[in-house]
């Protein structure tokens, strides 16, 4: 199969490392987004700051969609914990993403359930979530990796009553801003996707004040696998 990886990250840390490495042929700027196409190895990728937010992910996934024709999504970057036994500098591979914010409840929707579609979650490519891990065994990464669920909202978590309130409700293994909005679109396109998220914190903000030095190293680490499981494919 012929591949052509979208690889987004929120900020600039999650992909600057990504851009040094791959080969750009081409840059389109588009919705105030620049969009780095070319390879990486012998596959095809658009590589690609979304800027924060769920609606900033969607517009960019829709992009890569209608401009370069991407055959698949990952989404890379830093997260926040919500499970005691995932550390600081573990991984997490989505299962699949939801939105923690979403309430509709009023109406008898499920919390996070999107109204009138019946959907509370998107599911994760299977084979993307396995490459990944085939990828993680390469790469021999310090961290443990994670499979689970991903919680997305417009919201930077920092106290453990919100924290323990999305963990309650979703069951997920990490939080942050832009995953289900990137899930949310994959999902309307027929894109297979995976979300690759490195922990920078435990969403509590019991670690805030080193919380940037966290992020960045989280944010290259998680670049570091993206890198390694795009050298991979066949």
């Amino acid at each position: 199969m012929s591949y052509k990886i979208g690889i987004i990250g929120a900020m600039e840390i999650e992909v600057e490392s990504l851009k040094s490495q791959m080969n750009v042929t081409y840059k389109l700027e588009k919705a105030s987004m620049s969009f780095f196409e070319g390879t990486i190895g012998d596959t095809e990728v658009v590589v690609v700051k979304s800027g924060i937010c769920k609606v900033n992910a969607a517009l960019c996934v829709q992009i890569l969609v209608d401009e370069f024709h991407v055959t698949h999504v990952i989404n890379t970057g830093a997260a926040g914990s919500l499970d005691a036994r995932i550390d600081i500098g573990d991984f997490v591979v989505s299962t699949d993403a939801v939105y923690h914010d979403v309430n509709a409840t009023v109406f008898g929707y499920k919390k996070g359930e999107i109204p009138q579609t019946g959907r509370l979650e998107f599911p994760a490519d299977k084979w993307m979530i396995d490459e990944i891990k085939i990828a993680a065994a390469r790469a021999g990464i310090d961290g443990k990796l994670w499979e689970g669920r991903v919680c997305s909202g417009d919201q930077f978590i920092s106290d453990s009553d919100v924290k323990d309130e999305i963990k309650k409700e979703f069951g997920g293994l990490c939080t942050e801003m832009e995953g289900a909005g990137i899930a949310h679109a994959c999902f309307l396109n027929k894109v297979p996707f995976v979300i690759l998220r490195a922990i920078s914190d435990k969403a509590d903000g019991s670690d805030i004040m080193d919380y940037p030095e966290f992020e960045k190293k989280a944010a290259a680490d998680c670049a570091a696998l993206t890198k390694c499981f795009i050298e991979g494919l066949k």
